[in-house]
């Protein structure tokens, strides 16, 4: 089975949490989480993160069970492409909403297998036998300077427009989808973030602080929530954890707007 847990905090400087976050397991059998970051200031943002949020789960509640991971995949693509002309339609209609946006990170997943689907800079890693690995790439400046090789990872870590995204949900009528297959063992745990967490907390804080047994899982994503406070807090924070577990439990289901 999957545990799941799910945590965001506005964090010490912001005054509203943009970020929207929503994990469990679905009527359906499949298990989905999500991160979706908004821009846009105050009421854009965590409207368009928001609205990012309802339409994924209220779009793949309805799938039929037992689809492979490839037709996961294909739907979870289908259901961000809706999000982001939901998300661009409030844009376009309404003055307050003017050029508001999100990233998102969705992972839907049956009893093993899934699709991640990927627009901007939050994060999916995989905790996988003491090591861990970044899923997904960031559509982000920082990015494409680091891949032309024009800065350092050193430098990547306080470049002024490190929070710049590349590609976002809801700020054009069309848009591309990163689309990642994914696989748990029994033992693993994926990681989906907001970069107000990756920004500060390391890969080796993560690496440690998720290859801890004593902590349970919801004490890991506090202790990396409070990483990323302790480092300045400057963001809203968004943590989710999927461990693929053999002993029974419950799965937590929260939301965070």
């Amino acid at each position: 089975m999957i545990k799941t847990v799910s945590i965001s905090d506005v964090g010490r400087v912001r005054t509203v949490n943009e970020d929207s976050t929503w994990v469990g397991k679905l009527e359906n059998g499949y298990t989905l989480a999500i991160v979706a970051d908004g821009m846009g200031g105050h009421q854009a943002g965590d409207t368009a993160s928001r609205l990012t949020v309802e339409t994924l789960v209220e779009q793949l509640s309805s799938l039929p069970a037992g689809l492979s991971a490839s037709e996961c995949g294909e739907k979870l693509r289908e259901a961000i492409l809706r999000s982001n002309k939901i998300v661009f339609k409030e844009a376009s209609e309404h003055e307050e909403y003017r050029s508001m946006g999100t990233t998102v990170v969705a992972v839907l997943i049956g009893e093993r297998e899934g699709m991640i689907g990927h627009i901007g800079d939050s994060r999916v890693y995989k905790f996988s036998q003491g090591t861990m690995v970044q899923l997904t790439d960031d559509h982000s400046l920082v990015n494409e300077l680091l891949k032309n090789k024009q800065i350092s990872q050193q430098e990547a870590h306080v470049h002024p427009h490190r929070n710049v995204v590349t590609r976002a949900l809801g700020t054009d009528p069309e848009v591309v989808v990163d689309m990642y297959p994914v696989t748990l063992e029994v033992g693993d745990i994926l990681l989906l973030c907001s970069d107000g967490l990756s920004n500060y907390v390391t890969l080796e804080q993560m690496t440690h602080m998720l290859g801890s047994d004593a902590l349970t899982l919801n004490d890991r994503a506090d202790r990396m929530l409070q990483y990323a406070l302790n480092a300045g807090g400057d963001d809203n924070i968004s943590v989710v954890l999927l461990e693929d577990c053999e002993e029974a439990g419950l799965s937590a289901k929260e939301w965070n707007s």
